[in-house]
């Protein structure tokens, strides 16, 4: 999972002030007045899971889908809208033991091969225990592993498991796990900064993990699935002799990127939205080699890790090595205590990333980047959907938010905590929902977004 924390040993959010209603650097994010916003549709698909965070579609033109659970199952949704009576995965055996109440580790990431058909490879991200050798006070043990299913595609071979990788993470949040193939049929992994507050707790490198190019954590990475031993390093990754830093690192300086996501069509552009610390979400154009910031920046904005509820006066422009940070697209700011006037809502205050519209169903979301907050409420499910527009061409043009009106079918309001969200084969898109933010009971449901 994906979420925010600022109370020293504790995941919990804290409910600071917001300095700034919304500081730019030169992006238009001011969003609209909600009841100005366009309008869609959530007609609910499936319900009965505790927290899912995926969902995919299995290519066999026979229009069912996958859904994983954060808790460890992976189910297959029929066209009839009715779930199998067999798991097509259960991993609950090889995972950590989950909390019952909040928790960020479990079945994180999944991604079938681009040659499933014919190979029937998939690629799942999933909280091992701690592997042995690690400190003890360290967490648990990411595995991103390939797996097979059987030759009917029925299910997955729980014995085909084949580990890729291993990333030891200090603490239990911040894992991200957001997997997907690029257009260039490598496979990208997100990793997030792997814990605690502010980049600075045990198991952090001084100058933070984000910027710390010799470990894994708080990155995009970029493997070849299809040559080596596990793996085969791309010849173009940006450290790919070693020299610098990891092989595997494709663009770093993130600290939660809970959304990972290539446009299917235009220039095939790289989404990452990042989850903030205190002040400011944020979403990204990923670039090979990009720098993003954590934990020196949060946002456009300076970030102080010993003072994380005030913006620094100024925000530094390049790394340690001298080398230019890439700003965010665009950035919101969290709920204010007392909200300033003209700020008619709270914006969220955990992004969920998503998708560039390339669907057919909503012709008026057509090119614009749909996502979502996990909610404008810690303790309530609030979450909300945005749209965000670039307004003209190239680097250079400035980006704008505005809400998404979203209405379940018979006119209800979603209250849910919005998890993540997902893009069928014909590019449609699904909202995964939680009505709890804990890891119990059976309050998670899809959405798929549709007309009004």
């Amino acid at each position: 999972m994906k979420h925010n924390d600022s109370l020293p040993g504790t995941v919990l959010r804290s409910f600071v002030p917001l300095l700034f209603s919304l500081l730019l650097a030169g992006a238009a994010a001011i969003p609209c007045n909600a009841s100005d916003s366009p309008r869609v549709g959530l007609k609910q698909i499936a319900e009965g899971f505790t927290s899912p965070l995926n969902l995919v579609s299995l290519p066999d033109g026979s229009g069912r889908l996958l859904i994983a659970d954060q808790t460890g199952t992976i189910h297959i949704l029929n066209k009839n809208g009715k779930l199998s009576d067999e798991l097509f995965l259960d991993l609950r055996e090889r995972m950590v033991t989950l909390n019952q109440g909040f928790d960020e580790r479990g079945l994180l990431g999944l991604v079938l091969h681009p040659n499933y058909r014919e190979n029937r490879k998939l690629y799942i991200y999933y909280s091992a225990p701690l592997r042995s050798g690690m400190p003890t006070n360290w967490n648990h043990t990411s595995h991103i592993s390939e797996f097979k299913a059987t030759p009917d595609l029925a299910r997955v071979d729980p014995g085909s498991e084949r580990v890729l990788l291993q990333i030891d993470e200090p603490q239990m949040n911040h894992n991200c796990g957001r997997i997907l193939f690029g257009p260039d049929g490598f496979l990208y992994i997100g990793t997030g900064d792997g814990g605690g507050a502010n980049d600075n707790e045990a198991g952090h490198s001084p100058q933070g993990n984000g910027q710390d190019t010799s470990t894994l954590l708080g990155k995009i990475l970029r493997i070849d699935v299809n040559k080596g031993n596990p793996y085969a390093v791309p010849a173009d990754n940006p450290f790919a002799d070693g020299k610098q830093g990891k092989p595997e690192i494709y663009a770093y300086g993130l600290r939660n990127p809970w959304g990972l996501s290539f446009d299917r069509g235009g220039d095939r552009e790289f989404f990452a939205v990042d989850v903030g610390q205190n002040l400011f979400e944020e979403l990204n154009i990923i670039v090979k080699g990009g720098n993003y910031g954590w934990r020196v920046r949060e946002g456009f904005h300076g970030f102080d890790p010993k003072s994380a509820n005030k913006v620094p006066d100024e925000a530094p422009t390049k790394d340690a090595n001298g080398q230019a940070f890439v700003d965010p697209v665009l950035e919101y700011g969290r709920p204010p205590k007392n909200k300033p006037p003209g700020d008619t809502e709270p914006k969220g205050i955990s992004v969920t990333g998503g998708y560039v519209y390339r669907g057919k169903a909503l012709p008026q979301l057509q090119g614009k980047y749909i996502f979502a907050d996990w909610s404008r409420n810690w303790a309530l499910p609030d979450g909300v959907l945005f749209a965000a527009t670039r307004n003209g061409a190239g680097k250079e043009a400035k980006w704008s938010l505005e809400y998404l009106s979203a209405t379940v079918e018979g006119g209800a309001k979603l209250r849910a905590y919005i998890v993540a969200m997902a893009e069928d084969a014909e590019g449609e898109l699904y909202l995964l929902t939680n009505g709890r933010n804990a890891l119990t009971g059976k309050t998670g449901k899809v959405f798929k977004v549709v007309p009004m």
